[in-house]
Formats: structure tokens, C-alpha cells, sequence
């Protein structure tokens, strides 16, 4: 079973401003404003000589860089086009990592166009689907249906849940052969991969139902569920504690 586990970084960035009083002998007693000096190390060269106006400029700067809009990462541009390979995924690639990021940031803003660079792309699913019509079968039910999963993943997960790690497990990997599932093309399947994460001190977890290969690396092709009988979100197996993966099998 791989265990992808994703690092928290928490910058703490510390300023300490020494105040001194300047005693004027021969004064009534009272004196301007005490002079300011940053301590030494705790800012660059620059910054302890920068004049007010370069200092507002700079925390203005930094203030719109920490409100940024979070936004997707990069899996592998362009793979879809190319053709299908018997590469095995890992997931300590950085694929593999980007595409797991982007799927908990589609889930905790609830946008799930954040996860389309680790969704099974629509250019290797016309690749393998035997069927005449496989972009609008992509669309209309794939991706149709992973939208309404994220949304209710989304619904699940409280404003404090953090990604803790990702179990793929690799013992029920299978390569599924072409005919079968009315595919063309081959390619990796595993299910029931185990999201997990902290939320308020607490760990859960929730599956993801199906992930497949295009060459070696994995994508999200089913979040919440393969079938549905009715046309909702599903949260896949969610759990207290890290769940348990699968069951095996299924294409």
C-alpha cells in the first residue's frame, strides 16, 4: 500500500522593534518620538534602510501576495494526446502529487475545475473508449459527475480539514485489458484510494472510487461513485480514521 504524505509549512516571520529614550540634558524635560531600529537578522539589508514609503509598498505587496487566489497545478500538459504506455503510476511522482493537490483544492473550495489537471484527461479518453461519441460521454457524464462529487465532498469537510496524506492501495492495482469495460486501449485501475485529513484535531477520510493510468501516471476518473441509480453527489466510503481501501476490482 503507497502512502503519499504532503508536508504543512506554517512561516512564522518575527519582527522586533528596541525603543529607546533620548534624555536631552539642560530640556524642560520632555522629547519627540522615540527613534526605531530593527534588531539585527530579523529583516534583509535593504528592508532595515528602506525609506516609509518603500516599507508601505512592500508590506502592500506582500499583503496582496498572501490574498492571491489559490489556483491549480500542472500534472502532465499535454499527455492525453500522446499514446498510452504499460508504465506503472507511482505516487512519488510529482504527478501524482500535483494531482492529488488540485483534487483537495477542488474539494475544499468547492470548485471543481481545480481538479480538471488531475482528471483523466478527454484526450486519452477518446483514445480508449470504444464507443462513437466519447467526448460527450466524457462530459456529460465523467466530468458531470465529478462536479456534483467534489460539491458534495465539499459539503462534508469542515473550514479547518487539512491534508494529511493520500493510500493508494497498489495491491488491487490491475491493468485492464482492451474489450473490456467497452474500452479500445488498455490502462491501470485501482479503487477505493483513501483521502485522508485533520479536521479539528480529529482524523477522517473519504474514498476515491476509481483512479486510472494514462502513461504512468494516475487520474481521478471516478470521485464519488462508478454507477448512480440517481443523479447527486456522492461521497465515497467517508470514515472516522483512515477508512479502509477498495474493495478490489471493477475497470
Amino acid at each position: 500500500m503507497a502512502t503519499l504524505r504532503l508536508s504543512r509549512l506554517a512561516p512564522l516571520v518575527a519582527t522586533v522593534w528596541l525603543v529607546a529614550a533620548v534624555l536631552l540634558a539642560g530640556c524642560s524635560g520632555s522629547s519627540g518620538p522615540p527613534p526605531k531600529a530593527s534588531a539585527p537578522g530579523t529583516g534583509s539589508p535593504s528592508a532595515k534602510s528602506a525609506p516609509p514609503s518603500a516599507s508601505a509598498s512592500a508590506s502592500a505587496t506582500s499583503s496582496a501576495s498572501a490574498s492571491a487566489s489559490p489556483s491549480a497545478v500542472p500534472v502532465a500538459p499535454g499527455a492525453g494526446a500522446l499514446p498510452q504506455t504499460r508504465a506503472f503510476p507511482r505516487t512519488d511522482s510529482a504527478a501524482f502529487r500535483h494531482a492529488m493537490a488540485d483534487l483537495w483544492l477542488a474539494v475544499t473550495t468547492g470548485n471543481p475545475r481545480f481538479g480538471r489537471p488531475g482528471f483523466f484527461p478527454v484526450a486519452a479518453y477518446k483514445q480508449v473508449k470504444a464507443e462513437p461519441y466519447p467526448v460527450p460521454d466524457w462530459q456529460d457524464r465523467l466530468w458531470y459527475d465529478f462536479v456534483l462529487d467534489v460539491r458534495a465532498a465539499h459539503r462534508l469537510l469542515g473550514s479547518g480539514a487539512r491534508l494529511d496524506r493520500i493510500i493508494v492501495p497498489k495491491a488491487y492495482a490491475a491493468w485492464v485489458y482492451p474489450g473490456a469495460c467497452h474500452n479500445k486501449i488498455g490502462y491501470w485501475h485501482v479503487p477505493g484510494a483513501r483521502v485522508v485529513y485533520r479536521e479539528h484535531g480529529m482524523e477522517r477520510s473519504f474514498g476515491i472510487a476509481s483512479l486510472i493510468s494514462w502513461r504512468g501516471v494516475w487520474y481521478v476518473v471516478h470521485l464519488g461513485a462508478v454507477d448512480r441509480t440517481v443523479v447527486t453527489g456522492v461521497v465515497y466510503q467517508p470514515a472516522a480514521g483512515p477508512g479502509v481501501p477498495g474493495p478490489p476490482g471493477g475497470c
